[in-house]
């Protein structure tokens, strides 16, 4: 047999396969018909070039909303996942093969702005799509978008600049486990075109499985999947091996994981059920590499009063978490020359003595969610309160940054300093 003509083939599906796009999202949505509690969930993890995220409040349309933005787009025109106060909740994946041979030349150009647009404008699933229909064409998108609403919408519209598919997750005959998972490509454009293919499988090796266990909550999703160490191709699993101690440097290729080391945040969104106020709607938010970072939840009847963690410094222009979490990153991948963004160290997540940042930040993430799901329970009987909210935000804020600085030695004040003067050097 001729091992060559044999190989090159394959190495070449492999390579297609794991285009290295900043660009590159995993993302899901789920019926409230398949959660324990009954309510929808959205979730992305974003890859994107622009590393500094934050989350921001906006009342710049027919419904209040807060959002997940690029710190460098300080004004908020574009919004890459959010929800409103009419509990309608918004996020997308890029795809790359549903313009195919669209010669028009403004594809990938507003999928930012077009979720803001639907944040500022619709309450339900139905809004979504007269949006879709009546806006000017083209409309500049190749996405797959997934939205839930307060009414136990939830699904995925593969929108290009001038059509669009709905693909329900309520619907037994396409979604017959009632979640739907989409990456860089739609299943309504040409096939083995687009990206992501490797990270659907992993997700959906995980989802099944949840699902069949009736696991499928905002916890595994920000644990189990946004910071998943498993290849669905390779079959590796960087858990089952790992370094004695935070010294013992071990370099793992690390490349089409879900958590990627263009990973700038992951968002889930905990929708409400029929005939609960739409205020209760949580949007979870990491910031940064997941695997280094902490889930923080925000309400949008809090308005400007969001966590001081996850929004805007107004000395930095970016949030206090992921300027934390982007040094914990630099740790990560302290190769800074050639490709070296694709070698984890990974003794800096999990070693066997164990202070890797999973294994000390997710007992403080534990924490946050007990918290968090108390005082959700609470709300769901008594009404929603500001003040506790705003208590809430700040035992979140200081048990981060005690965490950071306890455990990784990362004091936000020196950490903020640093980003200053790179800023002021530039």
């Amino acid at each position: 047999m001729n091992f060559r003509r044999l190989f090159c083939p394959v190495l070449s599906l492999i390579v297609v396969l794991a285009l290295h796009d900043a660009s590159a999202c995993t993302t899901a949505i789920i019926s409230g018909k398949c959660t324990p509690d009954g309510r929808p969930m959205l979730f992305k993890n974003r890859d994107t070039g622009s590393t500094q995220n934050l989350i921001m409040f906006f009342d710049d349309g027919d419904y209040d909303y807060i959002g997940v933005i690029s710190a460098s787009d300080s004004t908020g025109t574009h919004v890459w996942q959010g929800v409103n106060s009419a509990g309608l909740a918004i996020m997308n994946s890029m795809s790359y093969n549903i313009n195919d041979g669209d010669t028009t030349t403004v594809k990938n150009k507003d999928n930012g702005t077009f979720m803001k647009l639907a944040l500022q404008r619709c309450a339900s699933l139905e809004d979504f799509e007269r949006l879709l229909e009546t806006e000017q064409k083209p409309l500049g998108v190749e996405a797959n978008f997934g939205v839930i609403d307060a009414h136990g919408g939830a699904a995925y519209y593969e929108a290009g600049n001038f059509s669009y598919t709905k693909i329900d997750a309520n619907d037994p005959t396409v979604a017959p486990y009632g979640y739907i998972i989409r990456t860089n490509y739609s299943f309504t454009g040409p096939i083995d075109k687009g990206h992501g293919y490797i990270r659907f499988q992993t997700a959906e090796n995980l989802f099944f499985r949840a699902r069949a266990e009736n696991k499928l909550d905002h916890r595994f999703i920000l644990q189990d999947v946004a910071r998943c160490l498993t290849h669905s191709l390779t079959g590796t699993d960087l858990a089952e091996s790992i370094p004695e101690n935070a010294d013992d440097t071990r370099f793992v290729n690390f490349v089409d994981y879900i958590p990627r080391h263009s990973t700038a945040s992951s968002t889930v969104v905990t929708g409400v059920k029929e005939g609960e106020s739409p205020e209760l709607a949580t949007m979870w938010t990491i910031l940064g590499f997941p695997p280094v970072s902490v889930a923080v939840p925000a309400w949008v009847e809090t308005g400007e009063d969001l966590p001081a963690i996850a929004a805007a410094d107004e000395d930095t222009g970016k949030a206090p978490l992921g300027l934390l979490s982007f040094a914990m990153k630099e740790r990560c991948f302290p190769i800074v020359r050639g490709s070296g963004d694709g070698y984890l160290d990974l003794a800096v997540l999990l070693n066997e003595e164990g202070s890797g940042s999973i294994q000390r930040l997710f007992p403080v993430e534990d924490a946050v969610f007990t918290k968090t799901e108390t005082m959700l329970e609470r709300w769901r009987n008594k009404g929603f309160s500001k003040r506790q909210a705003a208590g809430l935000y700040k035992w979140i804020g200081k048990r981060i940054e005690d965490a950071y600085r306890d455990c990784f030695g990362l004091d936000y004040s020196d950490v903020k300093r640093k980003a200053m003067a790179v800023s002021a050097d530039k």
